[in-house]
């Protein structure tokens, strides 16, 4: 009975005798082999983790943690160098940038970590004038678009005065904003505000205003004549004195740059009247003749002036004379039927000169007597003189 209970049981402990034995060697060699690990300090794209590793390579331990090292990748130290205790792996993936400059694109593989950095990586040179977008700070991240405008020289000319200023493509209204010149509502921009601004482009602002002047000009006055018969024929006097009025005249004006282009009346208003010049005009007929002491015969008749300016005026006489090249020529009007043309005579106030021009309102007793000037004629005025004939 005994030997029966006894055989089983021995059995039995020697089963759970080799299954100890089993788990005991596993767990040991689990032991060794997590021992005999390489403790690595591993940064994966910016995050990191201590991690035990077998790998002999830092390429192998990249491939354990299915990292696909491209290569534009940065990775520190390089992929061959051996796995060592308390080694610092680091694996910074490359970024796509596409990199736009005169509009031509191109893509770039980078680590770099801002825009500054990838254009100094690459050695792309910025001026200060130059625009880069985005700025130069910003983080890079994949398949960023870097675009570079290269600044050049134009002409601007604002109000007709000309400066060199440094631009980027970019149309001819943004660049004036950039500028900070501010347009009126008249301005007028050369090319047109759409069009883009190009090297050597002139961009030409022309200031254009619109202005009111206001002027005071004077306003001779009318000679008014009236006939009096108890004056002598041709003789004339003074009733009332005329004096000039007033008026004001509104012009708009239009300025280009400082200078007027043109002008247009818009309004007149009368400030002051003029006053008629009131002139007395004898009509009555007192001819006497009497016989010159050389000969000539004498009478009376009545005067008035004239000049070669006159309206209607040619300035050459009936007899074909000259006024305007002969200003100081003695010449008198006259009715051919009482002084034939070309005779000489003398006029009383005046001096000898010579019948050599005719007029339509110079009829009988009367003569028009000839001055180089205005003022001459109107001192002159219209007055009775006696007059010889010397031939």
């Amino acid at each position: 009975m005994k030997n029966l209970f006894f055989k089983p049981f021995k059995k039995e402990r020697l089963a759970i005798i080799i299954s100890s034995f089993i788990a005991i060697s596993a767990g040991l060699v689990f032991i060794i082999f997590q021992a005999t690990k390489e403790r690595v300090t591993l940064t994966l794209d910016g995050y990191t983790q201590v991690v035990n590793t077998h790998a002999d390579t830092v390429n192998e331990l990249l491939d354990d943690y299915d990292v696909n090292v491209k290569p534009a990748d940065k990775v520190n130290p390089s992929v061959d160098t051996p796995i060592s205790n308390n080694i610092e792996v680091v694996w910074e993936p490359a970024q796509l940038v596409l990199f736009v400059n005169e509009r031509e694109e191109q893509a770039y593989w980078t680590t770099a970590k801002t825009v500054k950095e990838f254009l100094a990586e690459n050695e792309i040179e910025l001026t200060s004038h130059d625009r880069i977008r985005p700025e130069l700070s910003t983080d890079i991240s994949n398949e960023i678009v870097v675009t570079l405008e290269k600044a050049f020289q134009i002409t601007l000319n604002v109000g007709g005065e000309d400066k060199q200023v440094w631009s980027t493509s970019t149309t001819v209204a943004d660049f004036l904003k950039q500028q900070e010149i501010t347009l009126n509502l008249l301005d007028r921009v050369e090319p047109n505000l759409t069009e883009r601004v190009k090297k050597d482009s002139v961009i030409t602002v022309t200031r254009v205003e619109k202005v009111t002047d206001v002027v005071e000009e004077p306003v001779d006055y009318a000679v008014v004549t009236k006939n009096d018969s108890k004056l002598s024929k041709g003789a004339s006097k003074v009733l009332s004195e005329g004096k000039e009025g007033l008026v004001e005249k509104q012009y708009e004006v239009i300025l280009e740059n400082g200078k007027e282009i043109s002008r247009t009346l818009v309004n007149t208003s009368t400030l002051k009247e003029s006053l008629d010049r009131v002139v007395a005009v004898g009509t009555k007929e007192d001819i006497q003749v009497s016989r010159g002491t050389e000969g000539g015969e004498e009478f009376y008749v009545s005067s008035t002036a004239y000049t070669a300016s006159c309206n209607g005026c040619s300035g050459i006489t009936s007899t074909g004379i000259n006024l305007k090249a002969n200003p100081q020529a003695k010449v008198i009007a006259v009715d051919p039927s009482v002084i034939p043309l070309g005779t000489k005579v003398y006029v009383e106030g005046y001096g000898y000169a010579v019948a050599g021009d005719v007029g339509s309102a110079i009829k009988g007793y009367k003569i028009d007597v000839f001055f180089p000037t205005k003022d001459e004629a109107y001192r002159w005025g219209n007055k009775k003189v006696k007059i010889r004939i010397i031939n």
